[in-house]
Parts: structure tokens; sequence; C-alpha cells
């Protein structure tokens, strides 16, 4: 028998999400560099490179590598020799946990868990309760396998239904199109096979938890159907040319993990769920001696890269801008923003539509005259911070706002994260305005840009209050101009044809 303190356990899940909220798996920097090493399109080089030093960044800094944390996924198996000590259910050792690491001070995480979620949809204030699977195995200790899934990569999972005698890589390669950029490849696609629909999805987001060894796999040979699996849905992805962001390039996907089950002779359930570029797990043991005890990296792992787009960005000052200024903007331009911005999301954006059409105005301390609206959730500041880290959210769920914002204000630009929807861009190409693109993944890097920050409207809704920023040399790239192009459906038609000339695949 092992006897298991509750507050080894409290101790051991904090110190995880700590962990893991600043530091990327090795294996992740690793792959991620690799592909940048070899990745061809300029666009999609420039973003890896911001993803690899915000990466580094926070490892040094010890803060979010983006400023949406996650929501807490606990995988659990518990040892059936295993005694405790204290009267705590093991779901509230995990969520005690959760609890005291969002809540940090010298790192406060930002807490995203929302309760009631068809309803009121109130912020837990903590990010509890976590998601936790558990199981019961032989032996007598806890292995414990933890991530921090951002919402914008969660919301693209996927669950089929699909006949017995389909082909899961052909589901794979029509899907993934269909996903967008707002999970912020290059990443990693877990795919769950088998079991029911719902044994499926739960295999696929624990197939994440899996370390990178798509190319250990690939010089040694695929043994089995699953790794041959794996190869071919890897190629055929990377074929579509989507690229890092959605801009168009050779890497999609660093690696393809599948788990599978069986399954009842009539069904074949796939469920696909990809991680994002701020992949965060950890795994550990607990056996009775204390709290588990994580290793950080050493800073020697993490690429040293070089990144200066200033000589071929046109720098633009937010303060003096006019319609008649962005109308010139081209498709895929770098740009540096310095000056005022306005910040606001889904919340926001509901409140504001409401206010105007009830005929009250804008609230106090917002004019939107000539002005951008950043779509960003940013995680409170510590220390001497202006404001933690602060990445662009998912563009496409402020489509159904844009028309009537645009509308009744005088805004001329928006700036987010990966493609707008076809709503969006006809708003967009309507009101000649523009859309801009910061990289996702990159959230402590885009803080350094921001030299000031205030809330000037809608204190209470936390983390998605309107801010106003003022940013110096703050890097974005035009992603939809004034006239509706889209560097989101041009990029990937580029890339997919030019890799099809270039490195065409055999499929099987």
């Amino acid at each position: 028998m092992t006897l298991i303190r509750n507050d080894h356990v409290i101790q051991s899940v904090a110190d995880a999400l700590q962990f893991i909220s600043y530091y990327h798996p090795i294996d992740f920097v690793k792959a991620v560099h690799e592909a940048y090493e070899k990745e061809e399109s300029v666009a999609a080089k420039d973003a890896m490179a911001q993803i690899l030093i915000n990466s580094r960044m926070c490892a040094e800094g010890k803060r979010p590598i983006c400023q949406d944390t996650g929501i807490v996924t606990v995988y659990l198996k518990v040892g059936m020799d295993v005694q405790w000590e204290g009267d705590m259910t093991l779901a509230d050792m995990v969520n005690a946990g959760v609890r005291q690491a969002y809540l940090l001070p010298d790192n406060v995480l930002r807490p995203s868990i929302l309760a009631d979620p068809a309803g009121a949809r109130k912020n837990t204030g903590d990010n509890t309760p976590a998601v936790i699977h558990t199981e019961l195995v032989a032996g007598n200790t806890i292995e414990v396998n933890l991530a921090a899934k951002g919402g914008g990569s969660e919301n693209k999972a996927k669950l089929v239904m699909l006949n017995p005698s389909d082909s899961v890589a052909d589901w794979v390669e029509r899907t993934l199109p269909t996903m967008g950029a707002g999970w912020c490849p290059p990443g990693i696609l877990g795919i769950g096979i088998g079991g029911t629909a719902e044994k499926a999805v739960v295999l696929a987001k624990e197939a994440l938890m899996h370390p990178i060894d798509i190319h250990e796999l690939r010089a040694r040979g695929a043994a089995t159907r699953i790794e041959e699996l794996r190869l071919e849905i890897m190629d055929r992805v990377n074929a579509l040319g989507i690229g890092a962001q959605g801009l168009g390039g050779l890497t999609t996907v660093l690696d393809v993990k599948i788990m599978d089950f069986p399954t009842h002779a009539a069904s074949l359930p796939v469920a696909m769920i990809p991680n994002c570029a701020a992949t965060r797990h950890a795994h550990f043991s607990l056996d009775g001696s204390g709290v588990a005890e994580l290793t950080p990296p050493s800073l020697d792992q993490w690429p040293v890269i070089s990144w200066d787009v200033g000589p071929r960005a046109r720098k633009v000052n937010l303060d003096t801008l006019t319609r008649k200024d962005i109308a010139s903007w081209e498709p895929g331009e770098t740009l540096l923003l310095t000056g005022k911005m306005l910040t606001g999301r889904d919340a926001a954006h509901r409140r504001l539509l409401s206010m105007l059409e009830k005929g009250e105005g804008l609230p106090d301390g917002v004019d939107f005259e000539n002005k951008f609206i950043y779509y960003v959730g940013p995680v409170d500041p510590v220390r001497d911070e202006v404001i933690g880290p602060a990445g662009p959210t998912t563009a496409t769920r402020m489509d159904k706002f844009t028309d009537a914002l645009l509308e009744k204000t005088g805004l001329i630009g928006m700036i987010g994260k990966a493609e707008r929807g076809e709503q969006g861009i006809d708003a967009i190409k309507k009101h000649r305005v523009v859309y801009l693109m910061a990289v996702g993944g990159a959230a402590y890097l885009v803080s350094k840009a921001i030299r000031k920050a205030r809330i000037v409207a809608f204190e209470d809704l936390g983390m998605e209050a309107i801010h106003e920023f003022e940013v110096e040399a703050m890097p974005v790239t035009v992603a939809v101009d004034v006239n509706g192009t889209s560097v989101h459906q041009t990029g990937p038609e580029i890339w997919k044809k030019r890799i099809a000339e270039q490195h065409p695949i055999e499929v099987t």
C-alpha cells in the first residue's frame, strides 16, 4: 500500500500547471524549429520565428506562452493499492491545485472557465473546474497526464461516425481545411478511432499528450496500420499548403498522434482534435514520497532566432490614420503599428451593439472614429508589467457582429487571429476597412509592444473588458484588404499548388 497525502496531489497539480504555462515541451520546440528551418514561405517563416522567440521569452520570464491559459484536462491512472491521507475527493484535490495555480500572484494565469454555459456564462474566477478522467489500474502509484487546452484549438474539434469501409485519411484531408487557422498551426493532430462517440473524443485528446516522434517513425518505417496512417495523414495534411497561421506554407502539422479502441462491427467513430502553438502538457507520478518534481529545461535547448521585419515593414501611426491611408495596404504586407487602439471580444461586442440599438450611444471613453479594435482578452499584469500576455483571439467569432459595429461606429480596422469568414469579409469589403492578423502563440512577445494599458469600459467583464492600449512597433499582417482579398484564401491556394508541383506525394 502507498499512502498519498491530499496536499501532495494539490501542490503537484499546481506546480505542473505553472510549469506548462511558460515551458513548452522541448520536443515541440525542436519540431517547430525544424519546420522553421525548412520553410520556404516568408509569411509562415515569420510566424514561426515569432512563436519560437515568444517561447524562449516565456521560459526566461516565467510568464504564459498564450493569453488563453486554457481549460485544464487531467487523465489520472490511480493504482488500486493507493491509500489516502486526508478526506478530500480526488476531484476536489485536482481542482484545489488548479485554483492555486491560476491565482498564484507571481504568475497569474487568466481565468477562462464560465459556469452556466448555456445561460449567464459567469466566470468562476479561478479556472475551475477541471475536466477529469479517472481510471483505476493495478499498482500503488498515481500517474498523471495534465494539459491546459486553449479554446481556439479546442473549438476546432471534430467527430464523425464513418462507415466501416470509409477512409479515415480521406475524412481528415477533407475536414482539416474547414477548420480554418484559429487553432494556430503548426501544431499536432490528435485522432481517436473506435470505441463509441465519446470514447473516440477522449482518445483524441489523450493522444495529444504523447511526445512528437513522427520523424523517428519515418526513419525506421511503420510497423502497424496505425503507424502507416500517421505518416499518410501527416503527408496529406501538409500537402494542403495551409501553413503556419494559415498563411500558406510547407508545414501545417508537426505530428499526427493516433489512439484506437475496439469498436462495434457497424461503426467507425473518428474524432480529431488539434493542439495549437501553445501546446501545454506535463506528465508525473506520485508514489507517496512527496510532491512531484518537474525538471526545468535548459535555455540552451531553445534555438537562437534572429527576426527583424523592420526593413520590409510599413510603419503606421494609428493616431493619425485615415481611410485613405488604409486603402493602399496590400494583402500579406507587414505593418508595425504605433499609437492607440481599443480592445474588445465577444461579450464586449454584444454589449456595445445592445447599447447602440437602444440609442444609448457608446460608453464614455470609447471612441472608435478612425480607430482599430483588437480582439484580445489579456492576462492581468504582474510585477512591473504594463499588461500580461496579450495575443489575439480567433477573429471569426466576431464575424456576426462586424457589419453592425462598422455601420454604427467609425472603426476602420480590426486585429485578430487567423482568417475571417465569408460574413466578416463581406462586411469588410462593404465598409472598405481592413483586417490585420497578429500571430497566435506569441502573446508574451506581443505584450512587449504595449507601452500603456487601461480599462475604459465594462470592467465587470474581467479579461473581456474594453482596454485602451498604446503600442509601439506592434507587428501585424494585412490579412484582408479593403477590397476583401484574404491572404488566408490566396496563401494556401498558392502553396498547395506549389507543393503538388515540387513535393508530390503518393496516396496509398
